[in-house]
């Protein structure tokens, strides 16, 4: 049995400005980014304890081809899903959500 997602308001953000960026690249290159995205997220969704851990409970799947991270945490009855991060921007950011 999978557990839904359930997505911190910021997660849309992150994830708009970054097709937009990649977007403004060359065309169809946001639309990879999105692919990426989705294809880690249902990684996460499938199995849940794929990916290890960043930081305390809250673990972290890393994309291909793009330097961004899904920080995630598996809850009793879904998986809370805190950001969609650039791997080098400061992680204090999404540190605090919940």
């Amino acid at each position: 049995m999978s557990l839904p997602l359930d997505f911190h308001p910021g997660v849309r953000d992150e994830i708009d400005d970054a097709h937009d960026w990649y977007e403004q690249r060359k065309s169809g290159l946001g639309g990879d980014f999105l692919d990426e995205v989705q294809r880690v997220l249902g990684e996460i969704t499938a199995n849940p304890a794929r990916y290890g851990y960043a930081h305390g409970d809250v673990r972290v799947g890393l994309l291909n081809r793009f330097p961004y991270a899904i920080y995630y945490r598996v809850l009793a009855y879904r998986i809370r899903v805190l950001a969609v991060y650039h791997t080098a921007r400061d992680a204090s950011g999404w540190r605090s959500r919940n």
